[in-house]
This record gives structure tokens, sequence and C-alpha cells, in this order.
């Protein structure tokens, strides 16, 4: 991970916070009672919240619940109910269902239902079983703890082979302050979101405008940044709790103490965006595209997402082959206004950096050199516009043998 100035790594993921309480266990959705189908996390104390959500016009029933929720209690939440298996859409009884998890929740909880959340991820167009759900709600509430976030982490996976957890520890106002999340997601994910089920709790105090004018920020240059398929899920959101536990005095305006907060939330959702990348369905290898010296920044991200998600080239990263045509293909076709002339290619990883294209055209290279650098599990490409002073990243993987595998029998 990429060390920031002022702000340290922890453990804790979600209840890295103070006075966050998860938990996680198989409540039956999933036949293998190995693996965790069912979490909820809870604050001690109200919290303002703040989402963002799927543009896929077919929404799943939570995301349509939690979204108006929210705007009903105008951005307060206490707790988040999430399912993995079912991601109850396309369903006639959908929001009945979302509904009834939030009460279930709320009713062990002893708290009010409209401040509880719901998320669900998993096959579309199955209706979910309510009972298996209703029968473990007790033993899920009995069961939170401080150091509950692994449970619940593992939880929403479906076809992620590892949990997605992050945390950081800053300071504001004289206080120490937490803010960390969890993140699922491997396949259907693209541009723009959000993307998969992300989740993140603070204890900093800050009101819920600015949580949602920085959580979307964010969103613009991490989560919207990342292609693993090219299909936007229909269950996507990301939801933000803040329940300012930890004594600062709340962030009402826009100032350094706004800018500290901001730049943890980025540590957190841009770990955690390339962690979904890594581990996209079939991944071998994490490819990260720099976009630099562009007349602003969405011509940057728009380039850099260009490039990661083409599939010819997510498919030259997996063959190792350095066919750098593809990538100033992928810039070409971007939908941006910038003159390719002027354009410098460069692939690097650990292994080091080869020049690939400069000023739009071609350059010897060495070919065994090229291909040491694609051997490695993390692949760089980094595009020089030189037509400007903005940049951006995106994150993507190879295409491989095993995505096809994987999504020919997902349903089983």
């Amino acid at each position: 991970m990429k060390t920031y100035q002022g702000y340290k790594y922890i453990e804790g993921g979600i209840c890295a916070a103070q006075g966050f309480k998860a938990n996680g266990l198989n409540c039956g959705l999933n036949s293998d009672k190995n693996k965790n189908d069912l979490c909820l996390f809870v604050s001690d104390v109200m919290c303002n919240a703040a989402g963002v959500y799927t543009q896929n016009k077919v929404k799943g029933a939570p995301v349509t619940v939690t979204k108006s929720k929210l705007e009903a209690s105008g951005g307060r939440a206490i707790a988040i109910i999430a399912n993995s298996k079912n991601a109850n859409t396309c369903n006639a009884d959908g929001k009945d269902k979302a509904r009834e998890m939030c009460r279930l929740a709320a009713v062990e909880l002893g708290t009010d239902e409209r401040y509880v959340l719901v998320a669900s991820t998993g096959v579309i167009g199955q209706p979910l079983p309510i009972e298996p759900i209703r029968s473990s709600i007790s033993e899920l509430v009995s069961g939170l703890s401080y150091d509950g976030n692994e449970k619940a982490a593992t939880a929403i996976m479906t076809t992620d082979t590892v949990k997605k957890e992050c945390a950081v520890e800053f300071e504001l106002d004289g206080k120490t302050c937490r803010l960390g999340g969890m993140a699922k997601g491997s396949g259907m994910i693209h541009p723009n979101m959000a993307t998969t089920l992300n989740f993140i709790t603070t204890d900093a105090a800050i009101n819920a405008g600015l949580l949602q004018e920085a959580l979307s920020e964010i969103t613009k240059i991490t989560y919207n940044c990342l292609s693993i398929d090219g299909d936007t899920s229909t269950n996507d959101m990301v939801i933000v709790m803040a329940n300012g536990l930890a004594g600062n005095k709340e962030i009402t305006s826009e100032g350094a103490d706004y800018e500290i907060l901001k730049q943890a939330l980025y540590i957190v959702m841009s770990e955690l965006t390339k962690m979904l990348a890594k581990d996209g369905e079939g991944a071998t290898k994490l490819i990260e595209c720099t976009c630099a010296s562009a007349p602003d920044t969405d011509t940057a991200i728009t380039v850099a997402k260009s490039v990661i998600r083409s599939p010819l080239f997510k498919c030259a990263v997996f063959g190792e082959d350095a066919n750098w045509g593809r990538i100033l293909c992928a810039v070409g076709y971007a939908d941006a206004e910038f003159d390719i002339g002027g354009v410098d290619v460069d692939i690097a990883s650990a292994a080091g950096s080869v020049a690939v294209c400069r000023s739009g055209a071609g350059v010897e290279f060495s070919e065994e050199k090229a291909a040491e650098i694609l051997k490695e599990d993390e692949i760089f490409v980094n595009i020089e516009l030189n037509q400007g002073t903005a940049s951006a990243k995106a994150w993507g993987c190879d295409l491989t043998y095993d995505y096809v595998r994987i999504n020919g029998d997902y349903r089983s």
C-alpha cells in the first residue's frame, strides 16, 4: 500500500472506527455452511450517512429502499444489514422483502427501522427467501462485536477469492479519528457507479451534506475508475456512515479539516478499488493506468478508463504480450478531445519500465525486457498526453480463460 504522510494504516475494517460493531454468519442462503451469507453492522449512536448507487436502469430492491430511506431521513442511519447469494433484483416482492430485512434487524436491535439500511448481492431474478434471514436475526444481533469486521466482510463475498478491507487513522481538531471500510466484487464491475457493495465507517464528525459531497467526489476518481468486464451491476452501492465519536468539532464547511477527512476517504476507497481490480474474476494481473499531463481531469479519467476496459489489451496483458498498439487504439477511441500526436506511453512493473510510444508513434524497444515486465502480477500503463497538468488513474485486470469458466456456471 502507498504511504501517505499523516495517515496510518490500521486493522479493523468497518470496526476500526469507534462505536461500530459487526457480525456475519451463514443463515442458509449459501448451501456451503462454511461460508457466511448474512451480515450486520451497527453504530452505538446515530450517524450522518451518504450513499452513491448504480447507474443501471435496473436497480435492485435494496438499492431503491436504501436510497429512499436516506433521502427521507436527511442522511441519517444507524445500521446496515446485507446478504450475499441473492441480489433481490427483478422480483415482484423485492421491496417488501428488503424492508422486512430492515424491520427484522431493527426489532432485534431495538431501534427505528427508518434508520436501518439494506444491501444484497448475488443472482438476479430469483426470489429472496426471507425465512432463513428471519430465523437467524437473533443470532446475528447477539453476536455483534467490535472486532466482528472479518465475519461481516466475508459475508458479502460472492465469486471473490479474498475479503477486502482497509482502514486508516488520522488527526482532526486534535482528536484521533479512524475511517475504515469493506468491499466485495469480482465480476459485473464497470464504471460508473458505483461498483459492487462498499461500506465505509468513520468516527469523525461531519454533517451529512458535506459527507455526501466528499463521497461523490472521491467515488468519481476511485470506484468509477474501475472496470473488470464492462457490465454495470444492478445492486452497486457505496454507503458511508459517520458517528462523530472521535470528538472532533463537526465539519460543517469546506476547509482544512474537510480536506483531511476527504483524503482519508480517498486512501481507503482507492485501496479497496485496487483490491477489487486485482480480484477480478479469473484475474492473474492487476492493471493500473495513469493518464497524466491531460487538459483536464475528466479527459484524464476518460483516457485511463478507456485503456483498462479494452478487452483486447486485457487479453494481451494475460498473454504477456507487449502489444502496445492496443493501448493507443483504446486511447484513440476515448470520448475526449486531445491531440493524439502528443501521446507518450510506457509499460512498467516491479521488473522495470519500457517506452513503447512517443509522440503518437512506436519506438524501438526490447521485446525480451517487455516480456519480463509483463510477467509481474501488477502492470502499470503510464500515458502522457503532454497537453496540460491534470492526471487520473484507472484500475482493471487481465481477461483470462477462467473468467468465461466462472461466468459459464455462475448460478450453480
